[in-house]
């Protein structure tokens, strides 16, 4: 598969392979590339999008499992359960289309990854 020039990295890596490796582990492997790479844009969209994404819904398990455990605790289960089905999807998803070498922007943290890297 012949790739899109997405311009020179800081690593010399591909910025397709950083790309799909910003979501690897998450937001923890975005906020490393969000780091280590200083040049390239599409790289560091990418990182911003998985700190931001990733990030927020390890933020959201973790403060229903704390905060609504009381009020929801049988429901509990089921959302962790929803929640890790969507990490997954956007997981597959975010990495197939950073490796074809696309921004593919998800509606709110797209937006706020996009401002933030074009500064």
């Amino acid at each position: 598969m012949e790739t899109k020039d997405l311009g020179k990295t800081s690593t010399g890596m591909q910025a397709n392979i950083e790309g799909l490796l910003c979501y690897a582990v998450g937001w923890v492997t975005g906020l490393i590339f969000f780091l280590i790479e200083k040049e390239n844009k599409f790289v560091r969209f990418h990182a911003l999008q998985s700190m931001i994404v990733f990030g927020a819904l390890f933020v959201l398990q973790i403060a229903v499992g704390m905060f609504m455990g009381a009020f929801l605790g049988v429901l509990i289960p089921f959302f962790n359960g929803f929640v890790a089905l969507v990490s997954l999807v956007l997981w597959i998803v975010l990495m197939v289309k950073a490796y074809q070498g696309e921004k593919f922007k998800l509606p709110i943290a797209g937006d706020i990854a996009e401002k933030n890297v074009e500064k």
